[in-house]
C-alpha cells in the first residue's frame, strides 16, 4: 500500500510587541513553515515546524534600536497515531432512523484519537532568541483529537521542549474548530500557553479558513496575550497545499483488474482477428473451387 502524503503550510506573520519592564517597542516580521510527510503506513508522519523572524527593537528611553534575526522555532520529529476510535466500523455506523442522533454531541465523541511525538529543537549558530542553548535539544509531545459532532473538532496538544537544557519548557494548546453549513468555510478558537524559567505566557487566537479544493486551503488568524512584559498582538496569513500520493488497496485492486481487463481484451482482439483472417481465407478458397467447377 502506498500511503505517501505531504502537506506544506506557509504563513506570513506580523507582530507588535511592547515590553513595559524593558521600556521597548518591537515590530516583528516573519515566515511560518510547516511540513508533514506520511510514509510507510497510515499512522506515521515526519513533521517539521519552523518560524524565521526579524525583530526590530526600539528603546524608548534612549531612542536606540536593534535588530534580532533568526529562528524563533525550528524543530522536527516523528508523529505516530497510537489510537483512532474512528477506525471502529461499529462506532461509525450512521443511525438510519434519526438525523439528530447523527448530528448532535454524544458522550462517546469525547473519546479522542491519540498521537505521540518524539523529536528535537535545533539552534543553528548563535541564536539571539535562545542564547546558550545547545544545538540539539529533545522534544516530546502528545496530541488528542475528538470529533464532537460532524461540525465541531476539539484538538489538545501537550509538549515538553528543550529537555535537558537550562530552560526546559512546558506548553499546551487547546483549539476548537467549527465548519459552517458550507463546509468550505471554518473558524477556530485556540488557547495556548508556555511555561519556562526563560518565558511564560498565555495566548488566545482566532481565525478563519477557506478550502478551495481538497488539496488547497487559505487561512487568516489574529491573536493576543494578557500581560505587558511583553504585550503581544499578531496576525498570520497563510495557506496549505497537500500532495496526495496515497493509493489504497481498493484502488490497487481496481487498477489491477483494469490492467487485466485490458490484457484480456487485447488477447480476445488478436484471437478474433485470427478467426476473421481464417474465415476470409476459407471463403476465398471455397470461391476458387466453385469457379474451377
Amino acid at each position: 500500500m502506498n500511503n505517501k502524503t505531504m502537506v506544506t503550510s506557509i504563513g506570513l506573520l506580523y507582530e507588535q510587541q511592547d515590553n513595559g519592564d524593558l521600556n521597548t517597542d518591537s515590530n516583528i516580521f516573519g515566515t511560518d513553515v510547516s511540513l508533514r510527510y506520511g510514509f510507510l503506513f497510515e499512522q506515521l508522519e515526519i513533521v517539521y515546524e519552523g518560524s524565521f523572524i526579524s525583530q526590530n527593537i526600539t528603546f524608548a528611553e534612549t531612542g536606540d534600536s536593534d535588530r534580532l534575526t533568526d529562528f524563533s522555532r525550528n524543530r522536527a520529529g516523528i508523529k505516530y497515531l497510537i489510537f483512532d476510535p474512528f477506525k471502529n466500523p461499529e462506532r461509525n455506523k450512521p443511525n438510519l432512523y434519526s438525523w439528530r442522533a447523527n448530528n448532535v454531541f454524544q458522550w462517546k465523541n469525547l473519546i479522542p484519537a491519540v498521537s505521540l511525538y518524539a523529536g528535537a529543537t535545533f539552534n543553528l549558530g548563535d541564536n539571539p532568541f535562545y542564547v546558550g542553548d545547545p544545538t540539539v535539544a529533545p522534544r516530546g509531545a502528545i496530541s488528542a483529537q475528538s470529533r464532537l459532532s460532524p461540525r465541531f473538532v476539539l484538538i489538545t496538544n501537550v509538549a515538553y521542549d528543550r529537555i535537558g537544557t537550562d530552560f526546559p519548557e512546558w506548553s499546551y494548546a487547546v483549539s476548537v474548530t467549527h465548519a459552517f453549513r458550507n463546509p468550505k468555510w471554518s473558524v477556530f478558537l485556540e488557547n495556548q500557553g508556555f511555561k519556562s524559567d526563560r518565558n511564560s505566557d498565555v495566548l488566545l487566537r482566532t481565525g478563519i479558513a477557506h478550502l478551495f479544493n481538497q488539496d488547497f486551503q487559505a487561512d487568516f488568524h489574529v491573536g493576543s496575550n494578557f500581560k505587558n512584559s511583553p504585550s503581544r498582538i499578531f496576525g498570520v496569513l497563510g495557506c496549505s497545499y497537500r500532495l496526495d500520493f496515497h493509493k489504497d488497496k481498493l484502488v490497487q485492486i481496481e487498477d489491477a483488474n483494469s490492467s487485466e481487463n485490458k490484457k484480456i481484451k487485447k488477447q480476445n482482439f488478436k484471437k478474433n482477428r485470427k478467426r476473421v483472417k481464417r474465415a476470409k481465407r476459407k471463403a476465398k478458397k471455397e470461391k476458387k473451387i466453385e469457379e474451377d467447377f
